[in-house]
């Protein structure tokens, strides 16, 4: 299409356009206002033609598309009207998920069929699924004439590896009858005759390609973790596409955790010892291990046939020498202590529940125009952010005109230095996780995850993040992990070396603009221990120190936020959270605090997130869809409002509207007017405790990390404004995929079947 905005104009002869140009162009002009227009509605013939094919066709465009061909939508998933935000657009894919309506003929023709079952999970849910029989896994006396020996047996205790598998997707032993529904909604069966399970698997799984291995100096040299944060992670199997539509998937084909024994591998009919399962291990595979042996050696793949699988809990394994122990439901490597590599890179999947912290995963990038771009990684000219900053330094030397940097990280590796941002007036510096450099064949090799580990170099004081700035400079913080300390934020000057009454006011405007936190990860606590417990509970992950810039935190995980700031000096600092997770490491901690535990001087506004701890502020300008774990106390009632959240008893907040608990005390009063006050105050509390909410784990380190509980009420996984869950996820809107599944498993399974969704994780 050729949007040229004169190209009417230059079809004009040419002594026309001459007369035009001793006028001063008033005809270009008038046509180039024409020419938009007409490139508006060619676009728009173009769209049409494109909204015929559900593959191509808008979003709006495609419940109306699934209605020519009888596609029932799902009452229970409300959608939104086609001229909604982000949100809305997300909630429409969900509860008209087009894969799903483009294999709706597929799908009538194969009703009735167990592998149809997976694909209605894929396509309806976006969840990987198994689909089991139970009928074919009870213990039934067998007629002799029609006997079959791999059913209805008693356990075999020599099957270790079978063993393994009782009570899960793949449990292949013998079960007694089990009277109950599997679909049941409070006390769910599974064995019996005409019952189905729907294995589901929520949590997605991300790779972590050349990370560096944590060594355990403590343990000893020869032992390393996987994470390089030194805790304990249960790996995941990258799956393996299935070789036909009508296949039912296997543990290869799923993401799931990896077992000791599913690692395990011993050649057939060959007399050589175990080795790692070339389906798991290796290159493009699940997992891989990359060593030097030498200081300035290259990095080797260690070879599977030397890799075998431990129990490592104990770290008691005896090696053997040329073997590589592996833990892979721990995430612990040994090596013989006798021959320990210098460098220890690993490639392996970890599982969360979305796109959230510092991650590889594809993300949009975004810079100022006509950015300085440094890259800095394994392979490039700088091997570190610092001598990123000085060559940024050297160049605003050179060319004034260069205010705004862009430093890309091009690898996932560990980055331990001092770091002190001072940025000058109008400055911009973006620091943030990119892509791998092309590799020959012209592919990438994915995004990266670089680490930042601010270790303890200064005895006699904090070895922080420090960033200062002056009046409109920025700084954003793109797909990082931040451990070891946290990062410090200064205003135009430390006025608490004067004390507030004698500092200037009009300094206060001499100071950073905004600074945004994005898919970073900024962890809890500055470290964690092999099971998962912060190492400084309650230590600020943000600190803001006298600074008036607006603070952006989006789609990233983070520590206590502290702000140490006076009221007499200005307007407060400015905080918006959005879909993040920020955690004190304790429901009695501080997640939001000023100097000393008193009310930080800041004015929120939180939208789709999580908090875990208490949280003390100046005001609150808005809080939707969000979960506050603990106390809230605002200094400022009179502005503000929360809509759709669950707020913590004993808070002390501006008005709510439709927030939990206040909606079930509202409904106890109405249902028991006439009641004494004791009995409707004790019916009260017993409705406050059945909807606080419910996690499967808040311990950051962990794959189900503030992920909803399946026993939480349904006011907290359904309460948001449009029905999605509150807290961190709702963008994930998993009640709607829920609902959606289960309508078609009704609508495609037989009427004597009775099918039943189970959560694997």
């Amino acid at each position: 299409m050729n949007r040229n905005p004169d190209r009417l104009y230059e079809l004009l002869p040419l002594v026309q356009r001459m007369r035009d140009a001793e006028q001063g162009y008033p005809l270009k002009a008038l046509l180039a206002v024409i020419a938009g227009q007409a490139t508006v509605l060619e676009s728009d013939i173009a769209r049409l033609y494109d909204n015929w094919f559900i593959e191509t066709c808008d979003d709006w465009v495609a419940p109306y598309i699934g209605d020519l061909i009888g596609y029932r939508t799902v009452n229970a998933a409300r959608a939104s009207g086609p001229a909604g935000g982000a949100q809305a657009r997300g909630l429409n894919k969900a509860v008209f998920p087009r894969r799903e309506i483009a294999n709706t003929l597929a799908a009538r023709r194969r009703k009735g069929t167990l592998a149809l079952l997976e694909l209605l999970a894929g396509d309806g849910a976006g969840w990987p699924a198994r689909a089991v029989e139970f009928f074919s896994l009870l213990g039934w006396t067998q007629h002799l004439n029609h006997r079959r020996l791999e059913r209805g047996g008693t356990v075999n205790l020599r099957r270790g590896a079978a063993l393994d598998l009782i009570g899960g997707p793949f449990d292949v032993q013998a079960h007694n009858v089990d009277v109950r529904r599997i679909a049941s909604t409070r006390t769910p069966g599974r064995h019996n005759i005409p019952s189905v399970g729907l294995f589901v698997w929520r949590l997605k799984t991300y790779p972590l390609t050349q990370a560096r291995a944590n060594c355990l100096e403590d343990v000893g040299a020869h032992c390393f973790t996987f994470n390089v944060l030194g805790h304990d992670t249960p790996l995941y199997n990258r799956p393996l596409p299935e070789a036909s539509a009508s296949q039912i998937a296997g543990e290869l084909n799923l993401p799931v955790p990896l077992r000791r024994r599913a690692l395990e591998f011993r050649p057939p009919s060959s007399g050589l010892p175990p080795q790692a399962s070339p389906d798991i291990y290796g290159a493009q595979r699940s997992l891989l291990i990359m060593v030097a042996w030498q200081k300035k050696a290259e990095m080797v793949a260690v070879p599977a046939e030397q890799v075998v699988a431990a129990d490592l809990s104990s770290w008691r394994y005896k090696v053997a020498a040329g073997q590589v122990a592996l833990d892979p439901q721990l995430g612990r490597i040994m090596f013989p202590q006798r021959r320990v590599p210098k460098r220890v890179w690993v490639s392996y999947r970890y599982a969360f529940s979305a796109d959230m912290g510092g991650g590889e995963y594809p993300r949009p990038l975004s810079q100022p125009k006509g950015a300085a771009l440094f890259r800095v990684g394994h392979g490039e000219k700088l091997d570190s952010i610092n001598a990123a900053l000085q060559a940024w330094h050297d160049l605003r030397e050179a060319d004034p005109l260069a205010r705004a940097a862009v430093i890309e990280i091009v690898d996932s590796g560990v980055y331990s230095e001092q770091l002190a941002v001072t940025l000058g007036a109008g400055e911009s510096l973006q620091i943030r996780a990119g892509q791998r450099p092309l590799r020959p064949d012209g592919d990438t090799t994915g995004w990266t995850r670089p680490v930042l580990r601010l270790l303890d170099y200064l005895p006699d004081q904090a070895d922080a993040f420090s960033v200062r700035g002056k009046a409109g400079s920025r700084l954003v913080l793109d797909g990082l992990l931040i451990s070891g300390r946290g990062i410090q934020v200064y205003g135009g000057r430390d006025y608490g070396a004067e004390g507030a009454a004698e500092a200037d006011p009009a300094e206060a405007a001499d100071d950073l603009c905004d600074v945004t936190i994005r898919h970073c990860t900024l962890v809890p606590g500055w470290g964690l221990e092999c099971d998962c417990e912060p190492q400084r509970p309650n230590e600020p992950s943000l600190e803001i120190i006298d600074s008036r810039a607006a603070f952006k935190i989006e789609h990233s995980i983070v520590g206590t936020i502290r702000v140490s700031a006076s009221e007499v000096l200005g307007d407060p600092a400015r905080i918006a959270i959005s879909d993040s997770i920020v955690d004190a490491t304790g429901l009695a901690l501080a997640a939001i605090e000023g100097d000393e535990g008193g009310i930080a001087f800041a004015s929120l506004s939180l939208s789709r997130s999580t908090v875990l701890g208490s949280v003390a502020a100046h005001a609150l300008e808005l809080a939707e869809n969000s979960i506050f774990m603990g106390p809230l106390q605002l200094a400022r009632r009179q502005t503000g409002c929360l809509r759709f959240c669950y707020v913590s008893p004993a808070s002390r907040t501006p008005r709510r509207f439709h927030c939990e608990p206040d909606l079930r005390a509202a409904a106890v009063d109405e249902a028991m007017p006439g009641a004494p006050a004791a009995e409707r105050d004790a019916e009260k509390r017993r409705e406050a405790a059945r909807v606080r909410p419910l996690f499967t784990s808040m311990r950051y380190g962990t794959p189900a990390y503030c992920q909803l509980a399946r026993d939480c009420a349904a006011e907290i996984r359904q309460g948001a404004d449009d029905e999605s869950e509150m807290g961190a996820f709702h963008d994930l809107f998993q009640p709607q995929r829920e609902a959606n599944l289960r309508a078609r498993l009704d609508e495609y399974t037989p009427a004597s079947m009775d099918v039943g969704i189970i959560f694997a994780n």
